[in-house]
């Protein structure tokens, strides 16, 4: 019997799974899991949790929102959500409103949660330009969001400093101060300050956690609470405009 190639075999195996795990271990770095909660903004009764899930380039991310605000009219009220980059990595007080108008709005808030990074839609485009595109958010009072997406340098960067945050805009009219309910939005003159107001924000932080504490829906699927799924387009100010206005407008006959 040659004793050589017995005490080689064994050698050799072991050889094989050190190379085996090797790219494992040298894709480490790379898979992390990020986690905040969301706090309410602007009196909007908003709250949530959040998990990002990163594998490579790639990274998953669920959401549960509740308390938001629900309808308009005949479909459920959109809300625009984005993981903000490249600021300071905190949401913003009651101090940041500058114009004194009672709310933070997107523009004040820009120093402390920064750009878009990524927009958290559910479905097509993610990047900055779909920043508004209100007819692929989630929308109504409670929903939860889960969907698989390609991250940019910039946002994965971010990500691993601790300065991601996320927010979610969209306030009910009837929770905001008079005169700020009745102003057009500080990024799109077209749509009411009601439909781009933060509502919830909260820094992505190191996870402590291996699952989203109420689970999550399918890639890419919303689960919506409480009204129907007709999505609402951002196109000429449309339906949301309109609505907006007519909730405005009855706040204004209450008060009369």
């Amino acid at each position: 019997m040659n004793t050589t190639k017995l005490l080689a075999a064994p050698a050799l195996a072991l050889g094989a799974l050190s190379l085996a795990a090797a790219p494992a271990a040298a894709h480490e770095a790379d898979m992390w899991s990020s986690q905040a909660t969301l706090n309410t903004l602007n009196d909007s009764g908003t709250t949530g949790e959040v998990m990002v899930d990163v594998h490579g380039t790639k990274a998953t991310v669920t959401m549960n929102v509740s308390g938001a605000a629900e309808t308009f009219m005949d479909g459920p009220f959109p809300h625009a959500q984005h993981i903000h980059i490249a600021a300071q990595g905190t949401c913003p007080g009651p101090g940041a409103d500058t114009d004194g108008d009672g709310v933070v709005n997107t523009t004040e808030g820009h120093p402390f949660y920064g750009m878009i990074g990524t927009s958290l839609t559910t479905e097509g485009d993610t990047g900055p330009d779909s920043g508004l595109a209100v007819e692929r958010f989630p929308g109504g009072s409670a929903y939860t969001y889960e969907r698989t997406l390609e991250l940019d340098a910039a946002t994965a960067e971010s990500l691993r400093s601790g300065s991601a945050v996320v927010v979610v805009h969209g306030v009910d009219p009837a929770r905001m101060p008079a005169a700020a309910a009745e102003k057009m939005s500080d990024l799109d003159p077209s749509l009411p300050a009601a439909a781009t107001l933060p509502a919830a924000c909260g820094t992505l932080t190191a996870s402590q956690m291996g699952a989203m504490p109420e689970g999550g829906a399918d890639t890419g699927a919303v689960q919506q609470a409480g009204t129907g799924a007709a999505g609402l387009a951002v196109a000429g100010g449309g339906l949301l405009a309109v609505a907006v206005s007519a909730l405005v407008a009855r706040r204004r006959a209450a008060r009369a």
